[in-house]
This record gives C-alpha cells, structure tokens and sequence, in this order.
C-alpha cells in the first residue's frame, strides 16, 4: 500500500473515532459525573428528615465533600435537583479519583487525535503525496 493511501486511511479512521467520541461525550458533566461516582461504588441515599434535607442543601454543589462522622470518614456529592446524595468512603472515592484521571487523559488523547487530524486535513496544501516529497519526506528534484 503507498504511503500516501495508508496516511489518508489513517486520517478518515482518526476522524470517524473523533466523531465518535464527541457523540458519546455530549452527555451532561453532571450525569457523567453521577455515573461515575454509581460506577466507583458510592450510594445514593435519599434523606429523609428535615435536618438531613437541610445538611443536602448547605452542601458546595458540584463537589464532592469530605465528612467525619465518629471515626469514619465519607465523601458526599450532592444532588439537590434530585433530592439525594452520593455517599462512599476511601476506598470509593480513590476509585472515582482514578476513573476521573483515566477520563481526563483519554479526553487529551482526543485532542491529540483531532490536533493530528486537523494536521492531516491540511497536507493537501503542501501538494502532498509522494510525486512532490518523495518516498522518505524529502523533496524530489524539480518537483517544487
């Protein structure tokens, strides 16, 4: 196979793995985040008193929180559109921790495809192929 078919190749696979990933990806952060947090073991648990309803509400939104309670330690993320929390301990929340840096380097291996594949829309200026590069990327004579 030329060179030249097997980069083109390459670039409509880098581009149909783009597409795809942005599909996937144009669910909400905060789903994501939700199913992450299900995915790594944490609870969902609903309160049910006044008091606990309230401690839902002071609550930072859009972060998980560390709490004590005795000697154990939990971590909550809070849901109050839903009316529920996200409870896990350590060990919970060190598996979302990883399954977050998991996310946010295959989120940079994306960028890196499109990066490349922008890279690759843009050979076509330089009169690509081999007749004007020759076979090992440098010039051939008279050909520029």
């Amino acid at each position: 196979m030329k060179p030249t078919k097997h980069f083109f190749l390459i670039s409509i696979a880098v581009g149909c793995a783009a597409v795809l990933i942005s599909c996937a990806s144009t669910q909400s952060v905060s789903q994501n985040r939700e199913s992450m947090l299900v995915a790594s073991g944490f609870k969902v648990i609903t309160p049910k008193t006044a008091a606990q309803k309230q401690k839902l509400q002071n609550l930072p939104a859009g972060s998980v929180t560390m709490m004590t309670k005795g000697k154990k330690k939990y971590y909550v993320f809070p849901d109050p559109a839903h009316n529920q929390a996200y409870v896990g301990g350590p060990k919970e929340y060190q598996i979302y921790q990883q399954m977050r840096a998991d996310k946010k380097l295959a989120r940079e291996d994306l960028q890196d495809a499109e990066m490349y594949q922008d890279t690759a829309m843009e050979w076509s200026v330089w009169g690509g192929g081999e007749g004007v590069w020759g076979p090992m990327g440098g010039p051939v004579p008279g050909g520029f």
